[in-house]
């Protein structure tokens, strides 16, 4: 039988990395927050929305205090975890639970929104998530892809980890990490404009962000 192929690339987060990231990322709840809110500005109310890789939750939370019905996907059993017991403590329901990416258990036109936050560059099959967003999204929904970009700067990185309320210790792992392992994996605007397009997307518009891109997709 042939052996599955791996849902991510690079270690997993798990255990003490993935709580870990939970600390971490918990300190930049206000980006959190301001993404929320422009989501939901472009959205009817209580549209339902499909967060995949959702980590620690707090998007995925953020949007249901704003009244959507949120469901997160997660490859990490620990961040499926932990994410249910940040969205407990903040007296919200979402439906946080382990899957891939890229073999999602939802129906087709299921969801009105999906994003992705800092980790598609993790994704060991690409093309096959971006179709699966597209099967799931209703005719007329949308899907947001966020991450860095692969001909991002050195200095751009150090700018942004020296910008984050982390210890000196932690800034350098945050180096080391970015240095050696997410800027090789991740993609230039071109790439992914081309993977959309394989994956049946028409039209994709990837845009340029302060650290990243945005890849906004229509069904």
């Amino acid at each position: 039988m042939a052996r599955a192929a791996k849902a991510y690339r690079g270690m997993g987060m798990e255990g003490s990395t993935a709580r870990w990231y939970d600390r971490t990322t918990r300190k930049a709840l206000a980006d959190f927050k301001a993404l929320a809110d422009r989501i939901a500005a472009l959205l009817p109310p209580g549209a339902e929305i499909l967060e995949i890789a959702p980590g620690p939750g707090f998007l995925s939370i953020e949007l249901a205090k704003r009244g959507f019905h949120v469901r997160g996907v997660d490859i990490s059993k620990s961040f499926v975890v932990i994410a249910r017991k940040n969205a407990a403590a903040e007296c919200v329901n979402v439906p946080f639970e382990q899957g891939n990416a890229s073999a999602l258990s939802l129906g087709d036109a299921s969801v009105d929104f999906v994003v992705c936050r800092a980790a598609f560059k993790n994704f060991a099959e690409p093309v096959k998530a971006l179709a699966e967003m597209r099967r799931v999204l209703k005719p007329g929904g949308m899907a947001l892809v966020i991450d860095m970009r692969r001909d991002i700067s050195l200095a751009e990185v150090r700018q942004y980890v020296k910008a984050q309320d982390v210890s000196i210790i932690n800034r350098w792992f945050m180096m080391f990490v970015f240095r050696h392992m997410l800027i090789k994996r991740a993609y230039t605007l071109e790439a992914m404009r081309k993977m959309a397009l394989d994956a049946g997307w028409v039209a994709p518009r990837v845009e340029l962000a302060p650290f990243g891109f945005e890849a906004w997709l229509t069904r």
